[in-house]
């Protein structure tokens, strides 16, 4: 099988960036890593992450996007720049594995979803949740109609952050919500779907005179309920406490943790069910086999672009998504 020649646009030093690249370094058998290109002076300001590109060629973005025996461009910018770079991966024809969840400027996305479309070519985004084998499972279920007719879903993705990281959050306009709560903002859509009212209720805690919205919320009205997201970064234990909560008429299924840490590099998630009804019910309990984080969600695109599988993520969702979480983020 040819292996699918990749280059990486940008790193990060908060998000997925690093961990991308050294997640296709151990899928040597799908990826061919050609290299690499560090816009925005990003080596300067970030040089412990550029030491994951160690042993790889480095280029100038238009080196990449100019060689058409490159397969796909993987945009792992920062959050502000990174529709910018996509777009310019997608105009040139490459398929595209973003970072979440998209920059600031719905425009900029827009035309960027607009140019995929129009090529035919993948766009993925970095939700590694969607591939989380808790999620997958729970998502089967709701598809089969298990857990009777959904009216909550209630996630939280929640942290313990020095304050310098917390001061950073004031990149974006709704702080922690668009960070990481973009991630909960996907379970929920991809779940509920479209809300009817949007409910913004983001702040900032305070703490340590930090004045950015380090207290993420949002409440989403369906017909039949109310939906949440919580993501703070002020949390003490919050890592362990990240959840996802879908209530149905037939049954209940809690997801705490998301994510744990397992052996070396590896995690785990815990998912108990409730259908007994009983006030008492403790729910039955399984713990998913120790993954990598970001395997599943490189694997995934591997098949997409070899055409082996379709997105079940559309260009559709992903425009939907995005406005969605500018909405929840107050931002349109």
């Amino acid at each position: 099988m040819k292996k699918i020649r990749v280059a990486q646009i940008g790193t990060n030093y908060y998000s997925h960036g690093p961990f991308v690249w050294d997640t296709m370094k151990t899928l040597s058998d799908i990826y061919e890593l050609v290299g690499y290109a560090l816009p925005e002076n990003e080596r300067e300001r970030l040089p412990q992450q550029v030491k994951h590109f160690d042993g790889y060629p480095e280029f100038t973005v238009e080196e990449l996007l100019n060689d058409p025996s490159i397969d796909a461009i993987i945009v792992e910018t920062d959050e502000i720049y990174l529709a910018k770079y996509a777009l310019m991966a997608a105009k040139a024809g490459k398929h595209v594995h973003m970072e979440k969840p998209g920059g600031l400027r719905l425009e900029e996305f827009e035309e960027l979803i607009a140019t995929v479309k129009k090529n035919k070519t993948v766009f993925h985004t970095g939700y590694m949740y969607r591939y989380n084998p808790c999620v997958q499972e729970l998502l089967a279920q709701i598809k089969a109609g298990e857990l009777g007719e959904i009216f909550s879903v209630e996630a939280q993705m929640n942290c313990s952050h020095p304050k310098a990281v917390r001061e950073w959050l004031h990149t974006f306009p709704s702080g922690m919500l668009f960070f990481l709560g973009c991630h909960l903002i996907d379970l929920i859509y991809s779940i509920q779907g479209q809300p009817q009212e949007i409910l913004p209720l983001s702040c900032s805690t305070g703490l340590e005179d930090v004045t950015s919205k380090d207290f993420g919320m949002v409440v989403m009205k369906y017909p039949h309920g109310v939906s949440m997201a919580k993501t703070t970064d002020a949390q003490i234990g919050g890592f362990a406490r990240r959840s996802l909560v879908v209530t149905g008429s037939k049954k209940t299924v809690e997801i705490c943790p998301l994510e744990m840490y397992g052996e070396g590099e590896l995690q785990f998630s815990t998912m108990t069910t409730y259908a007994s009804g009983n006030w008492g019910d403790r729910g039955q309990t399984v713990q998913s086999e120790q993954f990598g984080r970001y395997d599943a969600m490189m694997e995934a695109f591997a098949t997409y672009v070899r055409g082996e599988k379709e997105n079940p993520y559309t260009y559709d969702y992903e425009l939907a998504l995005y406005k969605i979480l500018l909405q929840c983020c107050e931002i349109i």
